[in-house]
């Protein structure tokens, strides 16, 4: 298996397990997504020792460092945004004491589903990694061959 199908394989054992998550939390029973998770660890350990294409050598360190600055920079911003907003969101308090809601205002996401947005974020994370390290490996020349 080659690399890049590896980290495309944690993506969806993330999702995976994100599926998971919300079915664990809609029947209450958290015993379920743990062993799921441990499940999904051990089968991304050993499909890490089926990769073939595992050369460590300047290049690929430089690919590699490269993709996760970049990963590290997008997810960050993109994170905090939504976290921000989610903030505000809980937070929210109406400007003057004189008008009295009946009902709060509307709110975009439900604190669940807040929840469950900031684990597809973290799922997210993954797949930027792997479109970064493509990018940046057709950059740097990694599937060149150097044989003639």
């Amino acid at each position: 298996m080659k690399k890049n199908t590896f980290y495309l394989m944690c993506g969806c054992i993330a999702l995976f397990l994100l599926a998971i998550f919300w079915y664990s939390v809609e029947i209450h029973n958290p015993l379920f997504i743990e062993i799921a998770f441990l499940l999904g660890i051990a089968l991304a350990y050993l499909a890490r020792k089926k990769v073939t294409d595992l050369v460590e050598d300047e290049r690929s360190a430089k690919i590699t460092e490269q993709a996760v600055l970049r990963t590290f920079q997008v997810f960050w911003v993109v994170f905090c945004a939504f976290s921000i907003g989610a903030v505000m969101q809980i937070l929210y308090i109406p400007q003057s004491p004189k008008v009295f809601f009946t009902q709060p205002p509307p709110a975009l996401l439900s604190p669940r589903m807040m929840g469950y947005f900031q684990l597809a974020l973290l799922c997210l994370m993954i797949f930027l990694y792997v479109g970064f390290r493509i990018y940046y490996a057709r950059k740097y020349g990694d599937w060149e061959t150097d044989e003639e």
